[in-house]
This record gives C-alpha cells, structure tokens and sequence, in this order.
C-alpha cells in the first residue's frame, strides 16, 4: 500500500436503510468542499469484484475517479485486496460485536502503544484501509470532507474505536414508513434484481438494534448529531443548516429552492437508486405508507418500537 495522503474529515451517516440516507448524502454533496462515497461498506464486494456501475453511471473498474483513488490509496484495486477487507470485516464489523467496541472505546485501548490481543489488530488493519480509502477520495475529489453512507452502526463504532476522527449523522425515520419501504418490491437498477425484503418484525428489530446502537455510540464521546427524514423533507434548509454548522461546514444552500433541490452527478458506489439521479428533484417526504401499509403491519411496528418512537417525536395510535 501506497503512504496515506493528507487525512480527510469523514462524515458518516448511520440509522437503517430506507430512512433517507441516500438523500442526505446526495444534498450534502451538493456543499462545497464535500465528497459523496456512496456505501463504502458495499464498495468491496460490489465495486471492486462485482463490478456494479458507480454513480456516475460508469462500471466501477473503468470509473476514472475511483481508479485514481484505488492507485493512490493502495497502488490499484485487486481482488485479493477485496477478498482481505470483506474477510476481516465479518470478523470485526459486526453488530453482535458493538458492546465489545463500545468497551474499546471507553478503555481508549485501540491507539496506544502496541495493540492488545489479534481481534483488535485486524481492527486496525480493517480499519487502516477505510482510512486510506477516505483520504484518496478525498484528495483526488480535492474535497477536505467525505460522506460514507454505510449506515451500519457497527462500521461507526469500528472507525471511532481505531482513532478515526469520525462525525456521525444518526438518520431517523418513522418505523412505519421503514417497514413499509422494506416490504415493497424494488428492483436494483444495476442489474433488475429484486432488492431485500424484510418483514414488518424483522425491520422493527433492526430498527431498533441500530437506533440504540447509535445512542450509545453518542454516550461514548464520539459526535452524533441526529436527523429526522420528515425534518429534513419538510423544512430542508433549516435542516441542513443546522447540520452544516454542526459538523463545521459552511451553510452554502444554493442548490436549493422552492422545495426543490439541484443534483449533480456523483461517484457513489453502492445505496439506493436514487445515487444515479441528476438534475432538479421535489423534496417530497413519502408518507404512501399511511394508508398503503395494512394496519396490523402499522400496530405491529408501533408495538415493538413505541419507547424509541416517542424518543424520536413519533406519535402514533396502536390501531
């Protein structure tokens, strides 16, 4: 691997998918001075050895901005390169492992001198390629900031317990209207396969699960700051400004108007069709869910999420 270029911020949003993630990560890109990545988690298995299409509509292997990246960060993409990451990822990056990472954290054990056992050396050494990762993309978009929409608390708390000076936004969505979304049939435009589905039960499990995970990740020191997807699509530029300045960007908002917003083109690997859009697009919050969704699938999630749903502003009636 090639020495790491000058280190870039990294902000990185997390909550489940389908709670608007994608369109955060799209209007922040919009910012001067900021780079979208797309779902850095997913660049291994699907861009470098799938070979899916990046944002910008290119296959991943012949995009030109992410071949600089792949040679400035580690001399070019390989295989076995994908094939080390993924591997040390589903030893390390899981959330069955957050309580562990968490415990890291608080002990600030992950940066001293010498690592204490082999589990928190292939940490870093996942971590390190994360690291390196950002900071070409960084470099070659010539953007001091990059947006990872990995969502997966578990990535966070990783790049947090390895030293990474991380920024997490936590996105939140009414468990309703994610059970909803995970419940429709979509079809990924990369290729016309069927997207996963989950059931209501499940979403809500995982909903929660990543929720708390995130609050507690907030209790360890690192920097959350909170987002709700019905604020940001009612009240888009107060939403936004407030989180610029939280993360100490600059409230430059042009792209937006009249409920509207401008998107440019990106080179964002992996995430919700939405990433491939170019052009003007409504900001319109999707509430098909309140009379498309069957009521017993509404009661259910309302049942197993109420205490965090009341915590998040959620109101909502068990019928």
């Amino acid at each position: 691997m090639s020495d790491s270029p000058s280190p870039a911020r990294v902000v990185f949003l997390g909550g489940l998918g389908r709670s608007g993630t994608t369109l955060l990560e799209r209007l922040l890109g919009e910012v001067p001075g900021v780079a979208p990545l797309g779902e850095v988690v997913h660049l291994w298995a699907r861009g470098v050895l799938a070979d899916e299409d990046c944002g910008c509509h290119e296959p991943f292997g012949t995009c030109p901005f992410w071949h600089k990246v792949g040679e400035r960060a580690f001399g070019g993409w390989s295989p076995e390169l994908a094939h080390r990451v993924l591997a040390l990822g589903r030893r390390v990056d899981r959330t069955r492992r957050i309580l562990t990472l968490a415990q890291l954290l608080a002990e600030e054990r992950i940066g001293a001198a010498g690592w204490p056992s082999p589990r928190t050396a292939e940490l870093g050494e996942y971590v390190a390629a994360h690291r390196r990762l950002y900071d070409a993309a960084g470099e070659v978009a010539d953007c001091p900031v990059v947006v990872d929409s990995s969502k997966h608390a578990s990535l966070a708390f990783c790049l947090a317990a390895a030293g990474v000076d991380v920024h997490v936004v936590h996105v939140v969505r009414d468990p309703r209207a994610v059970a909803h979304s995970w419940d429709r049939r979509v079809v990924r435009p990369e290729d016309g396969s069927p997207m996963t589905r989950w059931s209501p039960a499940r979403t809500s499990l995982h909903w929660v699960a990543q929720n708390l995970s995130l609050e507690l990740l907030a209790r360890r020191g690192v920097p959350v700051t909170r987002v709700r997807y019905e604020d940001l699509l009612h009240a888009p530029a107060d939403t936004l400004r407030g989180l610029l300045g939280r993360i100490g960007l600059p409230p430059r908002l042009d792209f937006l108007a009249d409920g509207q917003a401008r998107l440019s083109r990106t080179h964002t690997v992996s995430g919700n069709p939405m990433r491939f859009t170019v052009g003007t697009v409504g900001l319109v919050s999707d509430d098909a869910w309140r009379t498309a969704a069957p009521a017993r699938h509404r009661r259910l999630v309302t049942t197993m999420t109420w205490p965090l749903m009341i915590k998040y502003g959620y109101r909502g009636r068990l019928a």
